[in-house]
């Protein structure tokens, strides 16, 4: 069944919009007032026309967060939190407005959508309490004395009375909203009675079933006008009894069969003690049998539920076959698209499942990982190194295990056919590779004998009063890289060489390899019993999820495609992204260039691996090379090498038939591709390289050591080469052992990061009892500030005094 769709008109001015919300509050009955003025109206409701496929394939609930993109009937339930204003008196029309937003979205998409919402006695009691001031005249009020027109303000008003006066102005205010997206909507009132009687119950669940198939939103609410006390555990035989709107839902998702059930309320979720609480912790998934090791705090501030009512309407659910999300529907900046990221399966509030995983999940490995890094950043250097030299010897015996898991990802790879040529060989690998590896870990423990701890300046403050600023491990790290295993023993490596701890997300395409290299990382890490230091995630978790940690991570390192990293940049609000998104690199022939080493520096820079980030993507030629045989010996090199040739505009126009001309000159082709640009002068590249580089690697050739010193000094990117290839923008090759990435940030680290870019510093003041007040006008000391030597120890000196 196609849903409808018809544009909004959305409110563009402050009038309009204070207009369209007061024609809606009268609309609903309620009269206008500067709070609702004031709230904002509904954003334009994002097309979405086409219908996605969201049949269930069985009755069970769902085991893992990314299925919930699978639910077709969803039930959303309003807490009373959400629907009312702080005040409790009126309805919170901005949350409103937002929801109802999301909840016609998902219905356009062709999900079935039902809304279970409290608010009717919050509605009434603002119409009742304007009706009767309204009611009273004035000199009724000036007789009554000033107690009493307090209390006459604020009337005291039984809460039947409340929700019969605010139901029709409640459904009122939905319709109105809900037919600015075209949607139709229907009330539908219960009390616990109607589940009771098989016959009630029958024709609830048809009346539902029909307004569904006419693609109708049922909007249904307790009949608080006549529901009767709920009576005392009558839901321990199997029925849950309709006591609130959380148990009202948890039964109608059950009988409607829904996929889902997302219950809002003014809390994020499920917290391990109350929230506010020191140490509470929102617990991610919530499976059955973990209430015993919860405690609940208070109810919400308005409603007759609780969080542990919440919990066992959800539990019930579950177990009825409907999955369950508890969030925070009042946050203001996460209100506007909650309900659509839980159903495109984003971590947000608490999810219920039934299946518990084997595994610890992403949270208590990275608890794990800091807790064992601290211990690992604790030992000595030498200890450090021994456990890298453990793992690169590792690399070499085990070469044989690790080969065939890498032939079983490659195997999977070619059949599914969904890797380029380059990423398959980002993918491979080889015992030259795991040599290579080996030679690089070992160069990495020898450079960490310093590197933690390292004392980089000493002050002597006043007398006896001394300053050290030292090295120290930045914390947890994490690290996401696609099609490419050896970046595993490579950043784990740098990790365990300068005390961090590392959470490394790899590509599925790569899982067989990773699982055996992470296997070995944690051997060699056990030697000195920090097993734990290193973790490899392999869960379910969106890389978007693992980027919201902001309390857990401390630095997150992408390895891989320019989209990855920008997709991860973008989600990443706070911790700070170290890498680079794009390896547009250049190579400049200037016109005193060397014909022998152009050849070689071009042939390398673009031919030796083309997917690296390092690799040469734009040839600028400068305007006397052309028409030269200089210039017709780098054609014929690169067609030689199969490359093919994209022509920029001003090259282009100086050829009768050219190659065929580049749709953008800020393009990084990752194969055997490049474009070729003409520029007169090597100013004119420093300004070409500018605007359209990407501030990873340029290199310029030429015999003129003036012109390049020039373009060193002046061209503004991470690294700068003069008659070098640019495949040198390499950690390994810098002497660095190996890198963690290329950083083009201008903060912290910048070019190939290694060991030292994972570091960070700590300031340590050692006095004698000083205050700050030693120093006043009153006081008896004066600042030195002398500069004193750096004296580095060293880590046997260390370990001696340890054991003394």
């Amino acid at each position: 069944m196609l849903s409808r769709y018809h544009p909004v008109v959305a409110a563009e001015s402050s009038g309009q919009l204070t207009m369209l919300l007061q024609r809606l509050s009268i609309r609903a009955g309620l009269p206008p007032s500067p709070r609702t003025q004031r709230t904002t109206i509904f954003p334009r409701l994002a097309k979405a026309l086409t219908q996605v496929g969201l049949a269930r394939a069985n009755s069970n609930s769902f085991t893992h967060r990314g299925e919930l993109r699978k639910a077709k009937r969803i039930v959303v339930k309003l807490g009373s939190a959400v629907v009312t204003r702080g005040d409790e008196c009126g309805l919170a029309l901005g949350r409103l407005a937002s929801v109802v937003e999301q909840v016609a979205m998902l219905q356009n998409q062709g999900r079935e959508m039902m809304i279970v919402t409290s608010g009717a006695v919050a509605f009434g009691k603002q119409r009742l309490r304007h009706e009767i001031l309204l009611s009273q005249s004035v000199r009724q009020a000036l007789h009554s004395g000033q107690n009493q027109i307090k209390d006459m303000l604020v009337p005291v008003l039984e809460a039947r009375a409340c929700a019969a006066a605010g139901q029709s102005g409640l459904m009122a205010l939905y319709e109105a909203m809900f037919t600015q997206y075209s949607t139709c909507t229907a009330q539908v009132l219960v009390t616990n009675l109607d589940f009771h009687d098989d016959q009630k119950r029958r024709n609830l669940n048809s009346t539902l079933q029909e307004l569904l198939r006419m693609n109708i939103v049922p909007i249904i609410n307790t009949n608080d006008a006549v529901v009767p006390p709920p009576e005392p555990n009558s839901d321990l035989k199997g029925v849950i009894s309709i006591k609130d709107n959380d148990s009202l839902a948890a039964r109608l998702a059950v009988e409607m069969k829904a996929d889902l059930l997302i219950a809002l309320s003014d809390v994020e979720g499920l917290y391990d003690s109350p929230p506010g609480t020191d140490d509470a912790k929102l617990i991610d998934i919530f499976y059955p049998g973990d209430q015993l090791s919860i405690t609940y705090g208070t109810k919400s501030r308005v409603g007759i539920g609780g969080m542990e009512a919440k919990v066992k309407a959800a539990l019930w659910a579950l177990q009825g076959g409907t999955s369950v999300v508890i969030a925070n529907g009042t946050h203001p900046k996460v209100t506007g698209h909650v309900i659509t990221d839980i159903v495109e399966g984003k971590k947000v509030g608490t999810f219920f499942s039934e299946v518990k995983p084997a595994g610890p999940t992403v949270e208590q490995q990275t608890e794990m990982a800091r807790n064992s890094g601290r211990t690992l950043a604790a030992l000595h250097p030498e200890q450090r190194g021994e456990i890298i030299c453990h793992l690169a010897n590792l690399l070499v015996e085990k070469k044989e295990e690790i080969l065939a898991a890498n032939k079983l990802d490659m195997d999977l790879a070619v059949n599914a056919g969904q890797l380029s040529s380059a990423l398959l060989n980002r993918l491979s690998l080889s015992p030259a590779k795991l040599n290579s590896l080996a030679i690089g870990l070992r160069q990495i423990a020898l450079a960490s004998q310093d590197s933690v701890g390292r004392v980089l300046r000493r002050t002597r403050v006043a007398h006896n009063l001394e300053l050290e600023q030292i090295t120290v491990p930045i914390g947890v790290l994490l690290v996401i890289f696609e099609a490419r295993p050896d970046c595993l023993p490579q950043v784990s490596a740098l990790a365990i060489a300068s005390g961090n701890a590392l959470l490394a997300k790899g590509g599925k395409e790569a899982a067989n390899t990773n699982r055996i290299l992470h296997e070995l990382t944690q051997e060699a890490l056990d030697i000195h019993w920090v097993k734990e230091a290193v973790q490899l995630v392999s869960t379910r978790e969106e890389v978007e999820d693992l980027c919201r940690l902001d309390e857990m991570i401390d630095l997150i390192i992408p390895r891989g495609s320019s989209q990855l990293v920008k997709n991860i940049q973008s989600a990443a609000k706070g911790i700070p992204v170290l890498g680079h998104s794009e390896g547009i690199c250049h190579v400049y022939i200037d016109s005193e260039a060397a014909i022998d080493k152009v050849i070689k520096i071009v042939r390398d820079s673009k031919c030796d691996y083309p997917a690296a980030c390092n690799a040469m993507e734009t040839l600028l030629v400068h305007r006397d090379v052309l028409r030269t045989p200089l210039f017709d010996q780098i054609i014929d090199m690169l067609r030689t090498e199969q490359v093919k040739i994209h022509a920029g505009p001003r090259f282009a126009s100086n050829l009768t038939f050219s190659p065929s001309e580049v749709k953008s000159l800020r393009t990084e082709y990752g194969d055997l591709e490049c474009c070729i640009e003409v520029v007169d002068s090597m100013q004119e590249a420093i300004d070409h390289i500018h605007r359209y580089g990407s501030s990873h690697t340029d290199v310029i050739v030429t015999e003129n050591e003036d012109t390049a010193e020039r373009f060193l000094q002046q061209l503004d990117s991470a690294c700068v080469f003069w008659n070098v290839s640019s495949r040198f923008a390499d950690g390994y090759r810098f002497g660095l052992g190996a890198e963690v990435g290329i950083s083009t940030a201008r903060i912290h680290a910048r070019g190939p990061v290694g060991l030292e870019g994972l570091l960070t510093t700590k300031w340590v003041l050692r006095g004698d009892g000083h205050t700050a007040a030693d120093f006043s006008e009153q006081g008896t000391m004066e600042y030195l500030h002398e500069n004193l030597p750096v004296t580095q120890p060293q880590p046997r000196q260390i370990a001696a005094q340890s054991e003394e």
